[in-house]
């Protein structure tokens, strides 16, 4: 029951003694919210309070709940190849154990692509949330995908092809080393 006069976050009822909240998800979308639990690995149950759900996105929050595989969402460039296409979508990313501060790495990609072309384009400066892949110039590189963490230089062997949805560049601090992971492409569109 409510009392007059005591804000209701201190008021002595059972929920409002144990929801949790954090205050970096105020602005987030509910999908955001659940991949960035799931990837703390502190929880093993969500509730959803102080706001309506709707079906879909509670088809979704459970969808992303029992996942095996966390999904970022991904805007592409202008001018991606159908293969660049295929490296990003088609199948699940494995974050690589030699970790970089740089930059988080699946290079599996380089294997299963080898022998396809990837020729030098989108050579734009390199910054935190790009999606990269390196093209031919890069040798046995060819092929390996990338997120880029900070700012680069580029020098004309990676194409820019992406970017992670702004919503999702916190989840990047989340993924550990070896975690396997998916990307969708996202209705935003880059130039």
């Amino acid at each position: 029951m409510l009392r007059p006069g005591v804000p209701y976050q201190l008021q002595s009822d059972s929920i409002s003694k144990t929801r949790r909240t954090l205050e970096m998800h105020r602005n987030l979308d509910i999908i955001t919210q659940i991949r960035h639990l799931m990837l703390s690995g502190l929880i093993d149950d969500i509730t959803i309070a102080n706001a309506y759900a709707s079906e879909e996105e509670l088809k979704m929050a459970s969808e992303i709940f029992f996942s095996q595989n966390i999904s970022i969402r991904v805007s592409v460039l202008e001018g991606i190849t159908t293969v660049e296409r295929k490296c990003l979508f088609e199948s699940l990313h494995a974050y690589r154990g030699d970790c970089s501060e740089y930059m988080l790495r699946s290079s599996m990609k380089r294997f299963q692509y080898k022998g396809e072309q990837f020729s030098p384009h989108n050579t734009l400066q390199i910054k935190p949330g790009h999606i990269l892949i390196d093209n031919e110039l890069y040798g046995q590189y060819k092929g390996e995908m990338q997120i880029a963490l900070k700012e680069m230089e580029n020098d004309g062997r990676v194409n820019v092809i992406g970017k992670v949805v702004e919503e999702d560049m916190i989840l990047l601090n989340y993924l550990k080393p070896w975690a396997s992971f998916k990307l969708i492409e996202s209705n935003e569109r880059r130039e």
